[in-house]
């Protein structure tokens, strides 16, 4: 996919995804999500904020002492603690076309950010959320090869992903097999969907930390 493919596909997520959870009722709007320490909720609120101008994150970042992770988890729970819910759908539903990403980071990540954070929601709640397999290569493979946050190499050394429906596999060593989509969630750290998966690396796989 090149840059503009990769947008489009964003703005369809973006899109997909306010008219999923403008469906949702208030219990599951609290539910924990696969996210750790964050409900449906938050996830929500998070993804309306990615858009957030240069000068607005640096204070944010100054105010939880320069951590990413921490900054990322407050501002997603003071918005989403914050914001009416029809609100939050709105602001999602806004965020269609938006071109920004946070500094330090490619165009690529909001495409994988969105792609998690779908399933993040939608399965703790017992929803299909289907993943396009296009797009969900381009952000599997981001996740693979970025250092920061996920550090797929090192955690995953000796194991080898492959994908079962798309053209797609990484690292080498003791073979796991199973959906790209799951493939995607391992490699972000969830725990979740593992009983797609198969092959001798499982065993391995199972012992990695999140």
């Amino acid at each position: 996919m090149d840059k503009q493919a990769v947008w489009a596909a964003v703005d369809q997520e973006r899109q997909s995804l306010a008219e999923f959870v403008a469906l949702l009722t208030d219990d599951e709007w609290t539910t924990p999500s696969l996210c750790s320490e964050w409900t449906v909720r938050d996830v929500v609120a998070h993804l309306t904020l990615t858009g957030i101008r240069p000068l607005p994150l640096t204070a944010q970042l100054i105010r939880y002492r320069g951590s990413l992770s921490r900054t990322s988890r407050e501002t997603a729970r003071r918005r989403a603690a914050t914001t009416p819910t029809p609100e939050l759908v709105k602001l999602l539903h806004g965020m269609v076309g938006n071109r920004r990403h946070p500094v330090g980071t490619s165009y690529l990540d909001p495409l994988a950010d969105l792609l998690v954070h779908g399933q993040d929601i939608a399965v703790p709640l017992g929803r299909e959320r289907a993943m396009p397999a296009e797009a969900a290569v381009v952000a599997t493979q981001r996740v693979a090869t970025m250092g920061y946050w996920f550090w797929a190499r090192r955690r995953l050394r000796g194991v080898r992903l492959e994908a079962t429906d798309a053209d797609w596999s990484f690292g080498s060593g003791a073979v796991v097999r199973g959906p790209i989509a799951v493939l995607l969630l391992v490699l972000t750290g969830r725990r979740a969907r593992l009983d797609e998966l198969s092959g001798d690396g499982l065993p391995e796989l199972t012992g990695v930390r999140g």
